[in-house]
């Protein structure tokens, strides 16, 4: 004869069977814990985390260490290449103002050296006093040149 479960309803209303197997080709029905047994299996659990957490033994304590030391070097190499990099960029910030006040000078300097020459002075005591003739039509040469580079000269220009 088959075994019937029946519920007993406590006072804070936790049910919990009483019977513990059915007959048949069904299997055990195991009962719930009760609260109780709960919040023990609760403590017991935290309580083992705790003493798991508080050991600490020396590979650990090793290991923890070696990480600090790690991550501080890490730190202190960063922090050096950041006061590197701050100083690199100080310095191409003051070389090229170095390079803009240079070519400001060099292109006053370019200028004042263009308006001293006096090119009539120079073409008129050419002609005048030198002797220079302007070239006839005949006196010039043109080459054709395979690139605009430069032009190679092998034998004497004919007169």
């Amino acid at each position: 004869m088959p075994q019937t479960r029946s519920k007993v309803i406590e006072r804070n209303s936790v049910v919990r069977y009483t019977d513990g197997v059915i007959e048949g080709n069904t299997v055990r029905v195991a009962r719930p814990q009760t609260q109780f047994e709960e919040k023990e299996l609760r403590r017991s659990q935290i309580e083992a985390v705790r003493e798991r957490s508080l050991s600490m033994n020396l590979p650990y304590v090793l290991f923890l260490t070696v990480a600090a030391v790690a991550v501080v070097a890490i730190c202190v190499h960063y922090l050096k290449l950041q006061a590197t990099s701050t100083q690199l960029q100080k310095k191409t910030v003051s070389l090229q103002t170095t390079l803009k006040d240079l070519k400001i000078e060099n292109d006053i300097v370019y200028n004042e050296i263009l308006s001293g020459i006096d090119l009539d002075g120079i073409r008129d005591k050419a002609l005048n006093e030198l002797g220079m003739e302007y070239p006839l039509q005949t006196q010039f040469a043109y080459y054709d040149a395979a690139s605009s580079d430069y032009v190679k000269q092998y034998e004497e220009i004919p007169d």
